[in-house]
């Protein structure tokens, strides 16, 4: 009995001098509020589609019309809109109603711009199906414009199925994308703003969207998927 009330008391004096230790450990300083599985699995449901999916969905339907925005979704083009900013309105926007500025982003500027790989992606698969594809920018139009030449050699189309760019521009806020997009019948609309799938959704076209890089200079990031239009994975380069 001796024996068995000194083993007892033997583990007793141990798990009191471990908890002792455990008391004198000190946490790190909490530097932010961290996030817990269960957080991470309630992540926003976003309808996200690959490229091979969206031409999966097209097989067995005739080649069509389709058109795609420029800025952030086929080309990263904020090299050229911060320049602009910083020699035309470095405290504000009014830059975007430089004519000046638009002549330079037009016809100089897009040497810097990056072509997306979803873009040359998206559009060499719709060259592949016999689509014709268009591109309708926002961009102010200019007398003259080099953009149709880069975005050609960018996205590796070929000089026989290259339609020159729209430049829809924006008049007052009216989204001018619409008509552009009417008049040619396209079933197919990419691009990265809510406008973009706005337009689309108003002619009752299929709007994808196209992820924003969030270094661009245009900002804020908008939430992608937010109407429940499809979301290019991956596409945000």
């Amino acid at each position: 009995m001796r024996k068995v009330m000194l083993a007892f008391s033997t583990i007793v004096l141990a798990v009191g001098l471990n908890g002792t230790a455990q008391a004198k450990i000190q946490m790190p300083e909490q530097i932010s509020s961290g996030v817990t599985a269960v957080e991470l699995s309630q992540r926003q449901a976003v309808h996200w589609v690959s490229v091979e999916q969206i031409e999966k969905s097209l097989q067995n339907q005739p080649p069509m019309a389709v058109g795609f925005d420029i800025d952030d979704t086929v080309l990263f083009s904020s090299p050229g809109f911060y320049r602009g900013k910083l020699e035309y309105s470095p405290n504000d926007h009014s830059y975007l109603k430089n004519p000046e500025f638009w002549k330079k982003m037009n016809n100089e500027w897009d040497k810097f711009s990056m072509p997306k790989q979803v873009g040359i992606d998206l559009v060499r698969m719709h060259l592949k199906r016999g689509d014709d594809v268009y591109f309708i920018t926002g961009r102010t139009k200019t007398k003259i414009e080099t953009v149709t030449k880069y975005l050609q050699e960018d996205l590796h189309i070929p000089a026989d199925k290259m339609n020159p760019v729209i430049f829809a521009g924006d008049d007052l806020g009216k989204n001018n994308k619409i008509s552009w997009m009417r008049d040619h019948k396209l079933k197919i609309y990419y691009g990265d703003a809510d406008a973009d799938i706005a337009a689309a959704r108003e002619l009752n076209i299929r709007g994808i969207r196209i992820l924003r890089a969030s270094n661009s200079s245009y900002q804020p990031l908008p939430k992608a998927g937010k109407f429940g239009e499809e979301v290019v994975i991956n596409s945000e380069y």
